[in-house]
């Protein structure tokens, strides 16, 4: 995501969408009631159109619309901004929807709160780091994944066929199933980063397949061993952060080193709250270093009164996604948790 303007003394901030992750980011970022600018399209209609029941021809207009909804599907390449007309050519007081993709902008006239202005500046920043993919491969598939800002994105699942009874007479054989799955890895990697993870040493076969074939991608190619196979291969490796350097910086890396953190202080009795009424009191005494929140409820504005507490009392805010293990963990413990400075009560 690029910033291409930052006005806040008028609340406006214009961004440019350069990635799919751009997307999640946004709909974190736009809320009900904003005041959202487009370049978009809608049919032209004249009172003559109208008089005839016909329908005028589609051209682009700018529009602003006061936000109502804002929907984000992780298998599209689209978000969807949903209001009322509030400024544009015509048909002011009239729905529309913004359909935005990579390469559009938007403009964005709010009340920013701290922590949304935090999100715009990791979103900045993130563009600059590579794209993650993993292969999770044992002998019978391989699983292609990518790391996204919002979770685990599964690509592909391909099948090497090796419990059939043809397999092992079969021309080509492991070395098809490897051709498969290269081809697959080259088209979705680009030029960022590939680990090949999974138990035994399918990772090791496949990993000198690659290098043998002397193709570009093998320069930035890393091994991970793992007890379990497919995508539970990448949540372990995820979990456990057992992926070093390569995924520290990652936003599902940061997020979930965070809920693992306050689940080791649940299991000790440790420096955490979790739930409305503990992590309240511990804003209330000024005891809030982090403050987790789920996306769905900082949507839904359910603890906006607990947001602004923990703004004043200078705790940091993340979200976390529920689309991935993390984010999950935290909404079955109420949606909102805390990790604490010093024990409380």
């Amino acid at each position: 995501m690029r910033i291409l303007k930052k006005d806040l003394r008028n609340g406006e901030v214009k961004v440019l969408i350069q990635t799919e992750d751009d997307l999640w980011q946004l709909y974190n970022i736009v809320e009900k009631d904003d005041l959202a600018f487009a370049l978009t399209t809608r049919r032209e209609e004249t009172k003559d159109d109208k008089l005839r029941a016909e329908r005028g021809e589609k051209r682009k207009m700018r529009l602003g619309i006061r936000v109502e909804s804002v929907e984000f599907h992780e298998f599209t390449d689209w978000l969807r901004v949903h209001g009322i007309i509030e400024e544009g050519p015509q048909d002011i007081g009239s729905y529309h929807t913004f359909n935005l993709t990579v390469g559009e902008n938007i403009s964005i006239i709010k009340q920013w709160r701290r922590e949304l202005l935090d999100r715009l500046n990791d979103a900045e920043k993130a563009v600059e780091k590579p794209q993650i993919t993993f292969v999770a491969i044992d002998e019978e598939e391989a699983v292609l994944a990518q790391l996204r800002e919002y979770g685990i994105k599964e690509v592909a699942k391909i099948q090497s066929g090796a419990s059939g009874k043809q397999y092992a007479s079969k021309k080509g054989g492991k070395e098809d199933f490897y051709k498969e799955v290269l081809a697959k890895l080259e088209s979705i990697a680009g030029e960022g980063v590939s680990i090949i993870l999974g138990p035994g040493f399918e990772k090791e076969n496949f990993s000198g397949y690659i290098r043998d074939k002397n193709r570009p991608i093998a320069k930035d190619l890393h091994l991970l061993s793992t007890g379990q196979s497919g995508m539970a291969a990448v949540q372990e490796v995820m979990k456990k952060g057992i992926g070093g350097d390569i995924l520290k910086e990652s936003r599902v890396a940061m997020e979930t080193k965070l809920m693992e953190e306050l689940l080791a202080a649940i299991a000790k009795d440790g420096a955490c709250a979790y739930g409305k009424a503990e992590v309240g009191q511990s804003l209330d005494a000024g005891a809030v270093d982090t403050l987790l929140i789920t996306d769905k409820a900082m949507r839904g504005r359910a603890h906006e009164r607990l947001l602004n507490k923990a703004g004043e009392g200078g705790s940091k805010v993340v979200v976390l996604s529920t689309l991935h293990d993390a984010g999950q963990k935290l909404e079955a413990l109420g949606e909102i948790g805390a990790i604490l400075r010093y024990k409380v009560g």
